[in-house]
């Protein structure tokens, strides 16, 4: 069976870590670079960050936040941000990142994520799916969601579990799927939309928004996801990376153990 990944969150603005709720309402949570090392001391197996402020002020990931941590980091890492073009994800690639999550700009241009497979590889292209709950459910009586981009500031109409199947099949090789509703809300996942997405969709499926207990990661993998993404309980000392993993695999979750070296290491320099 395959193991589970656990995966910190760092979402940054002008350098800085910064958490909030549903996007919004930002506050600092730290050195990014700081973290990044503190993460990997605890046995996390990847890394994602995610300039979001990029997208919003019209601007390209900030590259130096990504060599800084590379420096500074072994782990497999993902970055994402203000990507809108294949040079955009050339610069991040080359700055240190191991995969790129695209996310307004697939959804306004699907066909970038196909350029994108075919010019570095599916398993470099992640695409990020905001997901809002719709207030009413579809005509079958069926919950739905739909995409939100722009850091949550623009609903698309776009149904979210349907567009997760379009960008796998463009050639996204991971789906980082984070409920908009559940975001820094401490709720869990929702293992609604995380089951719905598994369901479509062949590739590995990060679950994203909302957990801050043990319960919330083990419905997470229960629901289908192949990787947990937490951020505030991870930035505030609540849960170490190494206790959590302990936990989980008291639950029957397979993880590696915290003084395991995680695989797929380096960039692309």
């Amino acid at each position: 069976m395959l193991k589970v990944r656990i995966i910190p969150c760092l979402d940054t603005r002008d350098g800085r870590v910064v958490k909030g709720i549903r996007f919004q309402n930002l506050v600092d949570a730290g050195d990014p670079v700081e973290a990044s090392s503190r993460y990997e001391v605890e046995g996390a197996d990847e890394l994602v960050v995610l300039d979001v402020s990029a997208t919003p002020e019209g601007r390209a990931h900030r590259h130096e936040t990504v060599e800084a941590i590379r420096k500074a980091l072994s782990l497999p890492l993902t970055c994402g941000g203000g990507v809108r073009r294949v040079e955009d994800v050339r610069l991040l690639l080359e700055a240190g990142a191991d995969k790129v999550a695209v996310n307004t700009a697939a959804v306004e241009h699907p066909e970038l994520l196909s350029e994108l497979a075919q010019r570095f590889g599916t398993q470099c292209i992640v695409v990020a799916v905001d997901a809002a709950r719709r207030v009413e459910p579809g005509p079958d009586g069926v919950s739905s969601w739909e995409v939100v981009t722009r850091s949550g500031r623009h609903r698309t109409g776009v149904d979210a579990v349907a567009w997760c199947a379009e960008a796998e099949r463009r050639g996204a090789g991971e789906v980082l799927l984070t409920s908009w509703d559940r975001d820094g809300t401490r709720q869990g996942y929702d293992t609604e939309l995380l089951a719905a997405v598994r369901g479509r969709v062949r590739c590995p499926v990060v679950a994203s928004g909302g957990a801050s207990q043990v319960d919330h990661f083990v419905a997470g993998v229960e629901s289908g996801a192949d990787a947990l993404l937490a951020a505030s309980i991870f930035h505030y000392g609540e849960v170490r990376v190494a206790d959590l993993k302990r936990a989980l695999g008291d639950r029957g979750v397979p993880v590696r153990p915290a003084g395991e070296p995680a695989a797929g290491t380096g960039g692309v320099q």
